[in-house]
């Protein structure tokens, strides 16, 4: 009775954590990824810091203003003067107060580059960002496809049980007959025992695939569950040839012609190190000497002034510097040219991949196809008596394989495409 109690409890707590848990959709679980991965957040926050320091190169526009104060108390005075009256002390407790406003009028283009290139940084944090959602997308189809197919070949394992036990039934009944011997029966066993071995790997490999999964999208793995795909009726999409003109769509060729008009902006920058520069300004001063005292003094007055800064000693250096920038930018785009083509090659790789992958699922159909007829004509012969036991063994572990074949070729076909369309520039 106490047995029976604790099966039902056990049972009850089993469908209601089945209950509590929200099946997903891949789509789903994409979003899901997107909003709580953490690389995808860092990348977002990266995103948020270039745009701060945009608006931080933007106020060079704008007049710089700075305010300095003093303030003296002196044991005795500095220095004394001899006057009618005597000597008298001088400089013993003062103030000094000055506000100062400078505006640039040229500084040889480095605020204007300096704000292109804090542009330049927001674009390259967006197009980072976006390589990285775009990573989060395809990381969710492997895990995704994966689950799927340990689901799979725990189901297969499950049709190869029935199947097992269906011929353990027959035999068991042959050797009460007294038709066959127990070396049969003993065989059955053994592979049954080899089925429940495969199986319990396969559940721990889903047990630890799904909790790492669940990490990936930031949710507890007994909280979810995946919705899986009929693969009978399963239609395959298929994707086009993309060429050079999807290269351009692809974030990471999009950041090398970034990197290349960033190499550019530096020569720029370097260039207007050696230029003059040139500012206006204005101030207002206020000093008070010798307060409280008979040689007290106190005046305030505005002022304003232009300034120009040529660097003459720093031509000689800076051309240099100027040079090794443009030595710079020529590698930049030397390796732009470079990276292009690989990515233009690995576009094909992965097209030739992908179409592999496609005729691997069309020949796995045909092996179940003929898996499948084997073990039919197997069953009716080894029920007929002119076929031995092993015979029909190995006709169902064709048929298993066969079945495991075609789901590991269905899966990788999904994550092969999802990896050819991030190639050519599409959200996988």
């Amino acid at each position: 009775m106490k047995k029976i109690i604790f099966i039902t409890i056990l049972l009850n707590v089993i469908y209601v954590r089945l209950q509590a848990q929200e099946l997903f959709s891949l789509e789903k679980c994409k979003e899901m990824a997107l909003e709580n991965n953490a690389k995808v957040k860092n990348a977002q926050l990266s995103v948020e810091a270039a745009e701060q320091a945009k608006k931080e190169a933007f106020t060079k526009y704008f007049p710089g203003v700075s305010a300095t104060g003093a303030g003296l108390v002196a044991e005795k005075p500095m220095f004394s003067m001899q006057s009618e009256q005597g000597a008298v002390g001088m400089l013993k407790n003062e103030i000094i107060g000055a506000v100062m406003a400078t505006q640039p009028i040229f500084a040889g283009g480095q605020i204007v580059n300096g704000n292109k290139l804090a542009q330049a940084g927001v674009e390259v944090s967006r197009l980072q960002k976006q390589m990285t959602d775009n990573e989060a997308r395809l990381a969710t189809e492997r895990y995704f496809w994966q689950l799927i197919s340990l689901k799979e070949k725990i189901k297969t394992i499950a049709e190869a049980e029935t199947m097992l036990t269906r011929v353990q039934n027959d035999v068991t009944a042959a050797v009460e007959a007294g038709v066959t011997n127990r070396n049969d029966l003993l065989r059955v066993e053994l592979e049954q025992h080899r089925l429940a071995s495969v199986r319990l790997k396969a559940e721990n490999g889903l047990q630890m695939l799904k909790a790492a999964f669940g990490q990936h999208i930031g949710v507890a793995p007994e909280a979810f569950d995946i919705e899986q795909p009929d693969f009978g009726d399963m239609v395959l999409p298929v994707a086009e040839q993309g060429g050079v003109a999807t290269l351009q769509q692809r974030p990471e060729y999009q950041l090398m012609e970034k990197s290349v008009d960033v190499a550019k902006l530096q020569v720029q920058m370097e260039i207007g190190k050696n230029l003059p520069s040139v500012a206006v300004g204005a101030g207002y001063n206020y000093m008070n000497f010798d307060r409280g005292r008979p040689t007290e003094m106190k005046d305030n007055f505005g002022m304003a002034f232009v300034t120009v800064s040529v660097p003459l000693s720093g031509w000689w250096g800076g051309s240099h510097a100027v040079k090794k920038k443009k030595i710079e930018l020529r590698a930049v785009e030397n390796t732009r040219q470079e990276n292009a083509d690989l990515l233009l090659l690995q576009m094909q790789n992965l097209w030739n991949e992908l179409n592999e992958a496609y005729n691997q699922i069309l020949l796995a159909q045909k092996s179940i196809a003929v898996a499948e007829e084997n073990v039919r004509m197997s069953e009716k012969h080894y029920n007929a008596g002119i076929a031995i036991l092993s015979d029909l063994l190995d006709a169902q572990n064709l048929l298993q394989q066969s079945r495991d074949q075609y789901v590991e070729a269905a899966t990788g076909y999904c994550v092969k495409l999802a990896e050819y369309r991030k190639a050519i520039g599409e959200n996988p």
